[in-house]
């Protein structure tokens, strides 16, 4: 199962990095969360630059966006990407939905424990 880290380097870009998450089984290791949320974001705007406000999961249930990282790497995510928000310092990334539908997403705060590799 691979997932997109979006983290800051030493540079104080954001960068993006493909990963696979370590399966037991079927599953991964249980992580502890602090909460769940949904979003709906309409298509349009592009955001200003941003890191994340804490370390967590977003995942993508339905339409399309994209991701800018400040090292100029774009990602492109739809239904099922899942995206590891470990950039809370530097410059960030922007966000904007892409294509005619909204984007409905779930953002899963994670409980601080360090970053994954």
């Amino acid at each position: 199962m691979v997932m997109t880290r979006v983290y800051t380097g030493p540079d104080g870009l954001s960068h993006a990095k493909q990963i696979e998450m370590t399966l037991d089984g079927n599953n991964t290791e249980m992580m502890k969360a602090t909460g769940v949320q949904f979003s709906r974001r309409a298509p349009g705007p592009v955001s200003d630059w941003h890191v994340g406000p804490r370390r967590q999961f977003v995942i993508t249930l339905s339409g399309r966006g994209e991701l800018v990282m400040g090292d100029g790497t774009k990602v492109a995510v739809g239904p099922g990407h899942i995206n590891l928000i470990e950039d809370t310092t530097g410059k960030g990334h922007t966000t904007r939905n892409v294509g005619p539908d909204d984007r409905i997403v779930v953002t899963i705060p994670l409980a601080d424990r360090g970053a994954t590799r």
